[in-house]
Parts: C-alpha cells; structure tokens; sequence
C-alpha cells in the first residue's frame, strides 16, 4: 500500500530500486538512466532541510548538463518513516465515513494542506 510518492520513492531510493518505478509498459522505449537522474533530482528537491535543495539555477544545469555529478540526497522532508497500520494514513475508511483528525506526518511538523 503506498499511501505517499514521496516515501514510495525515497523507500525505492534506500533499497537502489529506483528502476521499479518505471512503468512496465515503457520500460524498454525509455533510458532508465534518465529516469534515475531525474527522480535523483527531484529527491534533492524535496530534502527536509531547504539549504540543501537545489537552486532553480542549479535544477537546470543538473537537467541540461549530463556530465554534472549530482549530491546524494538526504531524507526527504515529508515522507512517512512507518508505515505500520497504526499510522492514520493507512487506515481505512467505511463508505460515507470521513475523517478530519489531525495527525503529524513530517519529519519538521509543518502543515501539508
């Protein structure tokens, strides 16, 4: 059950399956390569720490420019560290049922809207 891309792909990321991702479907008619860079990329995007993203500027040279050897990156800032069933994200919800507690799910405390 994946119940956020962020921790779907940073949880790809950990176990080096980043290939994964990619559809099935257009797996063979695409340069996996590319796709890793620019999941790379897009995990720098979202550190928890805003000094350690990239600049735009940076985001464009790192898409433009093949050769530029990329930062690992660092956990990202919203990401679900269990996803155990006591987690409020995975539990289900009876039809008609809805729900509007409050719960922390980042690793700052900020508010996702």
């Amino acid at each position: 059950l994946v119940n956020n891309l962020v921790t779907y792909v940073w949880s790809l990321w950990e176990n080096k399956l980043l290939p994964e991702i990619v559809d099935p479907c257009i797996r063979e008619d695409c340069k996996i390569d590319e796709v890793i860079r620019y999941i790379h990329i897009g995990l720098l995007c979202v550190q928890e720490n805003p000094e350690d993203r990239p600049t735009m500027s940076t985001i464009h040279q790192m898409l433009t420019t093949s050769s530029m050897t990329l930062p690992i990156p660092l956990p990202p800032g919203f990401f679900l560290r269990n996803l155990s069933r006591s987690n409020p994200l995975t539990q289900e919800l009876e039809p008609g049922q809805s729900s509007s507690k409050s719960f922390s799910c980042s690793v700052d405390e900020a508010t996702i809207t």
